[in-house]
């Protein structure tokens, strides 16, 4: 599964490379995904590499190649609303419902482990579905779920560390104070406190090694909130 801007920016090759024979220049490719910086490009095209849609030439400037393209579009193309949004449940995988008797009632619900997320640098974190874990009921609330393993340092002081599995209830919304997997500028994502200051949207880190990045409303998207943490010891 590819975020909306991985499967932008692989369309965007492959239709260069058609046209034309030659791969975008990194400018090019920032100015048609309306990103800010080069950066971004980076990163979008080490993730398509590392899934293997794409392959650097060596030895050559600007040399890309497009092994192959998804058998689907990315979540969310065709919708109105922009932004990364996992299709993690299928039936009823990881959605709680009303038991129907006392087994069902005690009975561990199925929740999909849906790849990593970053408690540290932001890294482009939602996969496809690796493995499922099963969750007792009373950890979960009304509504659906999925877990990401948790890579980095930056939360450690609200009791996160590398290693974890972050139990999530899919939400686009979340109170100043939740931790909540939050997208950035529809590529980045990480796990982190949120702090909403007027028109601004903070995320903290829980390690005061790590800064606080502010934003504008319009680049980070809820994606879910946490409601509990697996670990092994």
């Amino acid at each position: 599964m590819l975020t909306r801007k991985q499967y932008e920016l692989l369309r965007f090759i492959h239709e260069r490379l058609k046209e034309s024979g030659v791969p975008p220049s990194f400018e090019e490719m920032k100015e048609a995904l309306d990103l800010r910086s080069k950066s971004g490009i980076h990163r979008l095209i080490t993730a398509l590499e590392e899934r293997g849609f794409i392959r650097r030439l060596p030895n050559r400037a600007r040399a890309l190649e497009v092994i192959r393209l998804p058998d689907a579009a990315a979540p969310g193309l065709g919708n109105s609303r922009r932004g990364f949004s996992p299709n993690v449940i299928e039936g009823s995988l990881g959605r709680v419902r009303a038991p129907v008797t006392e087994d069902d009632a005690t009975r561990p619900i199925a929740v999909p482990v849906m790849g990593r997320i970053a408690a540290g640098t932001p890294i482009s974190a939602i996969q496809n579905r690796s493995h499922t874990i099963h969750v007792p009921p009373e950890m979960l609330t009304t509504g659906e779920h999925f877990a990401l393993e948790v890579r980095g340092d930056s939360m450690i002081e609200a009791g996160i560390f590398e290693g974890d599995l972050a139990l999530i209830r899919k939400s686009d919304t979340a109170d100043t104070g939740d931790i909540v997997v939050a997208l950035v500028d529809d590529e980045e994502a990480t796990l982190k406190r949120l702090r909403k200051k007027g028109m601004s949207v903070a995320l903290e880190a829980a390690n005061p090694a790590y800064e606080t990045r502010i934003f504008g409303p319009d680049r980070v998207r809820i994606q879910g909130k946490l409601v509990g943490i697996f670990r092994r010891y």
